[in-house]
């Protein structure tokens, strides 16, 4: 199936790599001129490349999604060249894994700040133009982690139960003025942030392995399943599907 974001203008946050790079290319593949804000510019600059060449239509603006003054101005560049956007990804956000009594405030607050502070101001920046064009679809991307808890990720686990809650309420403030709020909300992701993650949990003495992860999730999820999960709430087809959480994880949070 094609143009399932025919006509749609979208913004994604973190959209430069691993998932967030996966939903850029899918979304604009499936018909969307797409705005990628990212602080890693290189990246950044090398999948809008990408699509371009592909004949999609995609910009990027650098920014520090934890920054008002940034993400602002991120946005409105994007808004400049495409016009305002009907849909956006709030998919920014990073991990720190260490024992609780370990970590410092400063730690907490810089976490807190690109993962949840950013869905925040993306949302604020973007919402307006939503509003007036009489409707939009949001969607974040939440983590199994904002139900089942994973030890030595107190900061990370936390703020995916806050970035569950943001969509809920988005969701119920903007349903009767057209917008739609999910949240996608995967498992264990074969990413650099993923693989990461996997390597950290088990030099610090937390089973990860690839047999408990066998038995958790099946496997490890590819980048391109979320973005598809992604792409059907951020579409019309989900035109029914606002407050909701979709997991990908192969059953991780049902067993």
């Amino acid at each position: 199936m094609a143009d399932r974001l025919k006509g749609k203008i979208a913004i994604i946050s973190g959209g430069a790599t691993g998932m967030g790079g996966a939903s850029s290319r899918l979304f604009a593949a499936e018909g969307a001129a797409v705005g990628v804000i990212d602080r890693n510019r290189e990246a950044g600059e090398a999948v809008v490349g990408e699509i371009n060449k592909a004949g999609g239509n995609a910009v990027f603006a650098s920014a520090d999604v934890a920054d008002e003054a940034q993400v602002n101005a991120a946005v409105e560049s994007v808004t400049s060249a495409l016009g305002p956007a009907n849909v956006l990804f709030n998919h920014a956000g990073t991990i720190i894994i260490k024992p609780f009594l370990d970590m410092t405030l400063e730690e907490w607050e810089w976490l807190m700040g690109i993962n949840v502070r950013s869905m925040f101001l993306m949302t604020k920046a973007v919402l307006p133009g939503m509003l007036e064009m009489g409707g939009g679809s949001i969607v974040c991307t939440s983590s199994i982690s904002a139900v089942a808890a994973t030890p030595l990720e107190t900061a990370y686990n936390t703020s995916k139960g806050a970035c569950h809650m943001f969509a809920r309420s988005i969701a119920v403030e903007y349903r009767d003025k057209g917008i739609r709020c999910n949240a996608v909300c995967p498992g264990f992701v074969k990413t650099p942030h993923g693989l990461r993650e996997v390597a950290e949990l088990t030099k610090l003495g937390v089973d990860a392995s690839e047999e408990a992860l066998a038995v958790q999730q099946g496997r490890l999820c590819e980048p391109e399943e979320v973005a598809r999960a992604a792409l059907f709430l951020a579409s019309d087809e989900a035109s029914f599907v606002n407050g909701a959480h979709l997991f990908v994880d192969n059953c991780f949070t049902a067993v």
